[in-house]
């Protein structure tokens, strides 16, 4: 394999986690607004973001390397699971 495929093969298995990570960031902040919470965001929505990818891209390398391959249906499941209670937690959410 050369250096264009493993990138591109790397770039994929990350696409996943950055996405979801934006999304989740910019959903809450939009459903904040929507239900005109008071919430202070503690941090900056990038640095929400970062986490948030960091937390994902561990999910996916763990279901990689635990599953034995890239794509199974239950390492998106704890992709998403992961990186809501990631988001949750930088909320304030058990604070409630």
């Amino acid at each position: 394999m050369n250096a264009h495929l493993l990138a591109n093969h790397l770039i994929n298995l990350a696409a996943p986690a950055a996405l979801l990570a934006l999304l989740m960031v910019l959903f809450s902040r939009l459903l904040a607004r929507f239900f005109r919470s008071k919430q202070a965001f503690s941090q900056a929505w990038y640095a929400q973001v970062a986490i948030n990818f960091i937390v994902g891209l561990g999910v996916l390398v763990g279901g990689l390397v635990l599953l034995g391959r890239d794509g199974k249906m239950l390492t998106y499941l704890t992709l998403v699971c992961a990186i809501a209670c990631s988001q949750w937690w930088q909320l304030g959410g058990w604070k409630r």
